[in-house]
């Protein structure tokens, strides 16, 4: 039987009454495991036909599939070709719940590694921005690779404390998703190692840095805009208590949450103040739900605060964004033009040593003095008297804009090309590196051998 802390035990027993043993029970269950499909890159009959093992569909996420436990997904070469995502069922429920438009103005705020922003990305479809910010760096560079991974052009990535960005973000926002640190009740199952950190200690932390949060959010959404705040734990003090307090600032309402599949909701009785619009929020039980514990609330922002106080507005100028030189161009277009690629659209601006063209209508003055580890399509890198294609443009690519292009449907081939072997082909000059038509990456033929260009960070080394 699974080892809950019995400080935990003692309380949910006291807050799921009849419920407990039901509740308990499931975390002898084995964990559920799910992959969802990229919208951004592959329909759903080619996505059944090149992943053999695509499960059950996932009654909440119409691009979301189970899978068996036994599966290790991020071994197939279609995860490296960026088709799908790996994430737990109940995980894709905060950004089902947030469901942006394309065009809208997108913040997710806690991002690593970055399974809801591919998720947003993807109802975003190419238009409008999805900005993700994640504070620690190590997480960041992992949520840099998966927006990388899954071709997305329209992102920007941040390494910053949420306070930060209120110079630059100040009511920016029409849609921010929030997938607060919390003391990871839910993840018992999944992560023995959280049930050895849990305290009641660590509990009561968590509910206050996520209440601070929350007035770092309040300044970022512009009003009519919308949040969804989301954790994966049980306790009221960090679920239906937070969003107790939101509303009780007289300038959010709760939005009804309905989703298939999903029964359990916010608790009443278990806030301060009995608000009942708790009862709109969802609360995801591992008893009640194939999947992990997860807590999800909606919030409509209807008023900004009467006694905010003015940002200082002061930015440092550490970043520069500068437009590409006519030099610099040139080199850019004469790439172009031997490997049949069309010219990027908009603006192509030059950070260091990369090209890039931020997501369209975006100010990159914003970005001046944050940590930033993408914006929009980092096109290539300036060399002597030429530039070198980034991977990231690879992924954002498919063979129909690309002249020169070596496709293959052989999974050793392209295991090989992820390890970063060379391989035979008469092939010259750059070439996209596909299986079966989808972008790995680029390499560089002489005639005889593609010389590979697979990023050396990535690559595999077993299957």
């Amino acid at each position: 039987m699974f080892a809950l802390p019995d400080a935990f035990s003692d309380k949910m027993k006291m807050l799921m009454k009849d419920e407990w043993k039901a509740f308990a029970d499931a975390f002898d269950a084995p964990a559920h495991k799910g992959i969802r499909r990229n919208t951004l890159k592959i329909d759903e009959q080619s996505f059944k036909r090149l992943v053999s093992f695509v499960g059950t569909p996932v009654p909440w996420c119409r691009t979301g599939y189970e899978i068996d436990s036994e599966i290790r997904p991020g071994k197939h070469v279609a995860y490296y070709a960026g088709l799908y995502y790996v994430q737990e069922p109940t995980a894709m429920i905060p950004a089902e719940a947030l469901s942006p438009k394309p065009g809208d103005m997108v913040l997710d705020l806690c991002a690593a590694p970055g399974g809801k922003t591919t998720q947003l990305a993807c109802m975003l479809d190419g238009e409008g921005v999805i900005a993700s910010n994640e504070l620690v760096t190590s997480r960041s560079k992992i949520l840099a690779e998966n927006t990388e991974r899954m071709g997305i052009v329209n992102s920007v990535v941040t390494s910053a404390f949420p306070e930060k960005l209120l110079p630059a973000f100040a009511g920016a926002f029409n849609k921010i998703q929030v997938d607060a640190p919390c003391s990871g009740e839910g993840m018992f199952r999944k992560n023995p190692d959280a049930a050895k950190q849990w305290s009641p200690e660590r509990v009561s932390a968590c509910a206050e840095r996520q209440k601070k949060l929350m007035m770092t959010v309040d300044k970022l959404l512009a009003c009519g805009g919308e949040v969804v705040y989301s954790t994966c734990t049980f306790s009221p003090e960090e679920n239906e208590q937070v969003m107790e307090a939101m509303l009780e600032t007289g300038r959010y309402e709760a939005v009804p949450l309905e989703l298939p599949g999903i029964v359990g909701r916010g608790r009443p009785e278990w806030t301060l103040h009995g608000t009942k619009a708790v009862s709109l929020a969802l609360h995801v039980m591992p008893h009640e739900v194939p999947g992990e514990g997860h807590f999800i609330a909606k919030f409509r922002k209807t008023a900004d605060a009467s006694n905010q106080p003015p940002l200082d507005g002061k930015r440092s100028k550490k970043t520069a964004f500068v437009r590409a030189d006519k030099k610099t161009i040139k080199y850019l277009k004469t790439f172009c033009d031997e490997t049949d690629m069309a010219f990027p659209q908009g603006e192509i601006l030059r950070v260091g040593d990369v090209l890039f063209t931020p997501p369209e209508g975006f100010n990159t003055a914003r970005l001046s003095g944050m940590r930033l580890l993408r914006c929009g399509i980092p096109l290539a890198e300036v060399k002597k008297n030429r530039v070198e294609p980034t991977h990231t443009l690879a992924m954002t690519l498919s063979p129909e804009n690309f002249g020169n292009v070596y496709d293959t449907d052989d999974d050793e081939i392209a295991f090989a090309y992820l390890k970063g072997e060379p391989l035979t082909a008469p092939v010259k000059g750059w070439c996209l590196v596909c299986w079966h038509g989808f972008p790995l990456g680029f390499g560089k033929g002489d005639g005889r051998i593609i010389k590979n260009h697979y990023p050396k960070g990535l690559r595999i080394y077993k299957k």
